[in-house]
């Protein structure tokens, strides 16, 4: 046998899933899946950069120039980890006003000592 080639085993390493009905092989899939995507998950719960903060942004409605300014505000607050829109949005609930309103604030410069942690 060359290098190349690799043995037939398709039986051997499928008898696990033979038995298996189309739903549990559907539920079995799944849950693969799950533990392949764990860490990334995982990965993007505790790292952010800039960038993504600014794609975060962008969906929220904020324009190119409005979300440089916030993420460059949040950077310079010490909070670029604690995702900015995650912030925005604590900050509309807290103060009962709409996520542009709180936005529109933090750019203005007001708010950021009570989002710290």
């Amino acid at each position: 046998m060359s290098s190349l080639e690799r043995p037939d085993d398709f039986e051997v390493r499928r008898a696990h899933l033979k038995s298996m009905s189309d739903e549990e092989l559907h539920a079995y899939f799944w849950e693969l899946v799950d533990q392949i995507v764990a860490p990334l998950i995982e990965e993007a719960r505790t790292h952010t950069s800039p960038a993504i903060e600014r794609s975060v942004l962008l969906r929220m409605g904020f324009s190119s120039i409005e979300s440089r300014q916030l993420v460059d505000q949040q950077r310079k607050h010490g909070l670029l980890g604690h995702g900015v829109g995650h912030l925005i949005l604590e900050l509309a609930r807290t103060k009962g006003i709409s996520v542009r309103e709180a936005g529109e604030a933090l750019l203005q410069g007001e708010h950021w000592q009570e989002l710290k942690p």
